[in-house]
């Protein structure tokens, strides 16, 4: 089945484009004001190079076959690359060539390249001969009708990187000249586990690793690991100490002895530079406190909070023939509800919404930890760019950084809710580094929230007609908020027309409700039996 997945995805690849949503920046321009489109990917705005091109009065030339786009000034011609980090920047006098690098890749949205703009603002200063500005927290670029400085564009540049404030960039790969592969092992105590760092100078294959009589064992394939790395480690949180065995030159085992109260540990590669990073997270439940009456009643699964997604002002996702995202998710959660209300004595139904009313992401969180939710279910329709087409489906998500390129633009999807609130900037944006944190706090339910899915994933393959798709993991701050085991479902693609015909339907809405409800009754016995009640 994963297999066969796999290959219509991969068919699928070049035809589907999930949907991006673009936002519109101000531009002041010779005492006019315009507009022009933009998206945000970890917290950096990222403007259409075209449109930008037009709004400056010169012309352009996309290669669509490379990807490439020349915006051509007056005296310069300034060349990006879709998915590159390089800008290069040609002199029409006497064609000399300069190359520079940005922190980071430029993008490619249907058919035009998006520049990181906080980068570039130099580069199109130096070329169109005066200053452009740009505010991000106010997203409005400002083009003077003052000369651009006649500094070197070199110093221009690291004069621009000075005053960047590291809440809005992306830090680039870091660099570090060293004779080992990994050099420094850092260790943090969080306030929900202990975060171990392998300091890295070069990318090396993410650890094999597994727990055995409190000792974390870290299997280091085809890297050097300087001498006395394990004598330098500060510890700290969960970690006592660390032991370094070499096995050969490129092939060593760390060993962390580790204290009690742990639970779980994750490897991953943070993206922003070459370490390694290894989460060791803490028990949610403390042993010595379950036999007080006190204690077990916390934990007693008494309260679902079922979260109908979208509402009100936003429609959501909308269909082939015009079906509201919003619409479906609230029905297929009254329908839940009711369900649980007549068949589980003792758990309460927590509703975000019950009627078509924008709720804030932030708020939906907020309602569920203050009502005590036991079970976080955010529901949710899904969709595809193009209409009408073959895709179709049913996923459950768990709260992970993205995995791959489709998850995420589903998470970025879903997330974009927040353009409809008074104070969107109160959301941190998900980056890699903050998932690592997001994740930990989160990982005291994780084992949970995938006990669920798993029962969601069988029981709706007993009961639905949509075919399932898989449990899969991105970020969502719907999810973030809510400090209990949780999931988010997209229950089929409203893009096309046997899902949308399904999700719109009575009959549809009752499947999905019971195979839901099936899935809370089989989560809801486990539960009680792991807590012995």
């Amino acid at each position: 089945m994963k297999t066969k997945l796999l290959l219509l995805l991969i068919l699928l690849t070049a035809s589907i484009t999930f949907s991006q949503r673009l936002y519109k920046i101000s531009v002041q321009i010779s005492g006019r004001e315009e507009t022009l489109s933009y998206v945000t990917k970890a917290g950096i705005d990222y403007v259409s190079a075209k449109e930008l091109s037009s709004l400056l009065g010169v012309t352009h030339f996309y290669n669509a076959e490379a990807a490439k786009i020349e915006i051509k000034f007056k005296d310069y011609i300034l060349k990006f690359t879709a998915k590159n980090q390089f800008v290069i920047l040609n002199r029409k006098a006497d064609g000399t060539q300069s190359n520079f690098q940005i922190p980071i890749s430029t993008l490619l949205i249907k058919e035009d390249i998006f520049i990181p703009l906080i980068y570039c603002v130099d580069y199109l200063s130096h070329c169109y001969g005066k200053n452009i500005s740009f505010d991000s927290r106010a997203k409005n670029l400002i083009v003077t009708e003052e000369p651009f400085a006649t500094e070197s564009i070199v110093a221009a540049k690291k004069s621009q990187e000075k005053e960047i404030k590291p809440s809005d960039q992306v830090t680039p790969v870091e660099k570090v000249s060293s004779k080992y592969d990994i050099y420094s092992i850092e260790v943090e105590e969080k306030s929900n586990g202990t975060l171990i760092r392998l300091k890295a100078s070069r990318k090396i294959n993410i650890p094999k690793h597994s727990i055995n009589n409190n000792i974390l064992y870290l299997f280091i394939s085809g890297a050097t690991i300087a001498p006395d790395i394990a004598n330098l480690v500060k510890p700290a949180g969960l970690v006592q100490r660390v032991k370094k065995t070499v096995i050969t030159s490129k092939n060593n085992q760390l060993e962390i002895a580790l204290n009690d109260g742990y639970s779980t540990t994750e490897a991953l590669q943070d993206l922003d530079n070459y370490d390694i990073l290894i989460t060791i997270h803490n028990k949610l439940f403390d042993s010595t406190l379950l036999n007080v009456d006190d204690a077990k009643s916390k934990w007693l699964f008494d309260s679902v909070v079922i979260d109908a997604g979208h509402g009100g002002k936003d429609p959501g996702a909308i269909g082939v023939t015009g079906v509201k995202e919003k619409n479906v998710n609230l029905a297929v959660a009254l329908n839940l509800g009711k369900l649980i209300e007549k068949n589980l004595p003792g758990v309460r139904t927590v509703y975000t919404r019950k009627t078509d009313q924008f709720i804030e992401l932030y708020k939906r969180g907020k309602i569920a930890n203050e009502n005590g939710g036991k079970l976080f279910i955010s529901i949710h329709c899904n969709s595809t760019e193009a209409k009408d087409i073959s895709f179709r489906g049913f996923e459950v998500y768990l709260l992970r950084p993205g995995r791959t390129s489709q998850a995420i633009k589903i998470a970025e999807f879903e997330n974009s809710v927040i353009k409809y609130e008074d104070n969107p900037d109160r959301y941190q944006e998900l980056t890699d580094e903050n998932f690592i944190l997001v994740s930990m706090a989160h990982s005291q339910y994780m084992r949970y929230s995938e006990t669920f899915s798993d029962l969601l994933d069988q029981e709706w393959k007993k009961e639905v007609k949509i075919p399932a798709l898989g449990i899969k993991q991105a970020g969502f701050y719907v999810l973030v908020g809510a400090s209990m085991p949780g999931v988010l479902i997209e229950t089929g693609f409203l893009s096309n027309r046997k899902d949308e015909a399904h999700l719109a339907s009575r009959e549809g809405q009752n499947e999905i409700a019971k195979a839901i409800f099936s899935s809370i009754k089989r989560y809801k016995e486990n539960y009680e039996k792991e807590f012995g009640k």
